[in-house]
C-alpha cells in the first residue's frame, strides 16, 4: 500500500516518563480543601486511602515524572497502542479532513484504563498493602484494576454502578475471572450504599463513597481511583506522547484534538501532552472535551469545590460539577455518569484552553455504528462521543471550507456493550433528558463556606 493505514511504534518507543501539567496549569492550581477544616488537604488527609508514591504525584511540581521500570515492562504487553488514519469514515461523510485515531481497546481489559491501573496496583505493593477497593461505572476501569491486582498480587474488590452491573453481566465476569470481588452499588454492605438505596441505578459517586469507606476503615487495604485525581491523569499521559510521535511519523500535526470526558482520565491521556506541545512550539491546536448532554458536568454545571463522592468522605475538590448528590439518568455510557470533572481538565475549561461540548445518546450511536461499519472497530459508548464530536468537527471545517487535521482518543471497543447496540439497532435506544431541577437540587447542597473560585 503506497499510503498505511495505521501507525506503529516499537516497544523501546513506550514513553519513560508522564507529563504533568500542574505547574504549568494556567493561573496555578487551586488546592483541594480538608472538609472537616475548609484549609488546604494535605498528604495527612490522604495517607489512609493512598501510598506515599501515589500521594507524592498528586501534588508534584515536577514537570516530568519518571516511569518505574516494572510498570514500564507490564505496559508492554500492549503498549505503543496502534495510531490510524480513518480513510474509510472520511470517505463515508466525504470530508476534506483528515481524520485520525488513537485505539486503546487493544489493551488486556480492552480500554485506556490499565494505563493507570498497572502503576496504582505497583505503587501499592511497593507499600505492603494487599488489597484494592474501587468503583467502576461501565465497568472498564473494574476489569482493569482486577487484571492490574493480579499482575502484582493484590485482591480487588469492586462496586460497580447498579444501571451497568444489570446492563453489562460479561464485564462482571472479565473482573472475576481476573480474581476481582465484585458488587453492585449501591449495596447493603456500607453504610453509604444503605444510606442511598433508594437511588437504584447508582452513580459513580455512590459506589466511590462505597469503596473509600472500606479502604479507610483497614490499615491493609487502599482505595485505587480511576480518573478524577490528578495522579490518574498523569499516567494517562503515555497516550499523548505516542502519539506525537505517530504524528510526526506522518508529517501532520493535529488542528483539533477529541476525546470523551466523563471523569477526565482518557481526555487529559491524549490532550495534556498535546497541550504542552502546543506551548512549546506555538501550535494552534484546540481541544475538545465531548460529554453526554444527559450528565453535562462541563457544559451545565458550575465550577466550585464539592465533594468527589455522594456520600462527603473525599476532600472537596475544584472542579465543574452537578451537585454531588446528583444522580445521572442510566444512559449507557456509564463511565461517563459521574457528576464532577477532573480539577485539572476543569481548570482548562475555565481558563478557555479546552472546550466542552455534549452529544445526545441516539446521536452518538449513529457515529459509532457509522464507524463500526466503515473501520471495522465497534467502539465503547464512552469512545463513541468522540467519534461524534469528530465528526462534527469534520462537518463544520467542511462547511468553512477548510481541510482540518482531527486526532481523536478510541479509549476502547464496545464487545461488552452489545445490549446498547441492540437497543439502537431495534429502535427502542432513548435519549435520556438532563434535569436541570435535579441539578439544582444538587447544587443547593454544595458545602457551605467554601471559596468562590467560578
Amino acid at each position: 500500500m503506497a499510503e498505511p493505514t495505521k501507525i506503529l511504534l516499537n516497544e523501546d518507543q513506550i514513553p519513560t516518563s508522564w507529563i504533568n501539567v500542574l505547574p504549568e496549569l494556567p493561573g496555578g492550581a487551586l488546592p483541594p480543601l480538608s472538609p472537616a477544616t475548609l484549609q488546604p488537604a494535605g498528604p495527612d488527609d490522604l495517607a489512609a486511602i493512598f501510598p506515599p508514591a501515589v500521594i507524592e504525584q498528586e501534588v508534584s511540581s515536577e514537570h516530568e515524572i519518571a516511569i518505574p521500570e516494572p510498570v514500564r515492562e507490564a505496559l508492554g504487553l500492549w503498549r505503543p497502542t496502534p495510531m490510524y488514519r480513518a480513510r474509510r469514515l472520511e470517505q463515508a461523510v466525504g470530508t476534506r479532513s483528515r481524520i485520525y485515531y488513537k485505539y486503546e481497546g487493544v489493551s488486556p481489559a480492552g480500554s485506556h484504563k490499565p494505563n493507570s491501573a498497572i502503576p496504582q496496583a505497583y505503587y501499592n505493593q511497593q507499600a505492603g498493602i494487599t488489597k484494592l477497593t474501587t468503583e467502576t461505572g461501565a465497568g472498564q476501569w473494574g476489569s482493569s484494576l482486577a487484571f492490574a491486582g493480579s499482575m502484582f498480587g493484590l485482591d480487588v474488590e469492586i462496586y460497580m454502578v447498579g444501571s451497568s452491573f444489570d446492563q453489562k453481566p460479561y464485564r462482571r465476569s472479565m473482573m472475576r475471572t481476573w480474581g476481582g470481588q465484585v458488587h453492585r452499588s449501591p449495596s447493603g454492605r456500607t453504610e453509604a450504599g444503605r444510606a442511598n438505596v433508594q437511588h437504584a441505578s447508582g452513580s459513580l459517586g455512590i459506589a466511590i463513597s462505597e469503596a473509600v469507606e472500606l479502604a479507610a476503615q483497614r490499615p491493609d487495604t487502599n482505595y485505587s481511583l480511576g480518573s478524577v485525581l490528578n495522579h490518574v491523569l498523569l499516567h494517562q499521559t503515555v497516550i499523548g506522547q505516542e502519539t506525537i510521535a505517530q504524528l510526526d511519523i506522518a508529517g501532520e500535526t493535529p488542528d483539533v484534538v477529541v476525546a470523551s470526558a466523563g471523569g477526565g482520565s482518557n481526555f487529559a491521556g491524549i490532550a495534556f501532552p498535546w497541550w504542552r506541545e502546543k506551548q512549546r512550539r506555538g501550535l494552534a491546536t484546540r481541544f475538545v472535551a465531548t460529554e453526554p448532554a444527559a450528565c453535562p458536568t462541563l457544559t451545565q454545571g458550575v465550577y466550585g469545590y464539592d465533594f468527589g463522592d455522594a456520600s462527603g468522605l473525599t476532600p472537596l475538590l475544584p472542579m465543574h460539577t452537578l451537585g454531588h448528590g446528583f444522580v445521572p439518568p442510566p444512559v449507557h455510557a456509564g463511565g461517563l455518569r459521574y457528576h464532577g470533572m477532573a480539577p485539572l481538565l476543569s481548570a482548562m475549561v475555565k481558563a478557555g484552553e479546552v472546550e466542552a461540548r455534549a452529544v445526545r445518546q441516539n446521536e452518538t450511536f449513529d457515529a459509532a455504528l457509522m464507524f463500526a461499519r466503515t473501520e471495522g472497530i465497534i467502539p465503547a459508548p464512552e469512545s463513541a462521543h468522540a467519534v461524534r464530536s469528530a465528526l462534527i468537527e469534520a462537518q463544520q471545517a467542511d462547511e468553512a471550507g477548510e481541510e482540518r487535521v482531527i486526532l481523536f482518543l478510541l479509549s476502547g471497543h464496545g464487545h461488552f456493550d452489545l445490549a446498547a447496540y441492540d437497543a439502537y439497532l431495534a429502535g427502542d435506544l432513548e435519549d435520556p433528558e438532563f434535569s436541570a431541577a435535579e441539578r439544582d437540587r444538587a447544587l443547593a447542597e454544595l458545602p457551605a463556606g467554601t471559596p468562590a473560585i467560578g
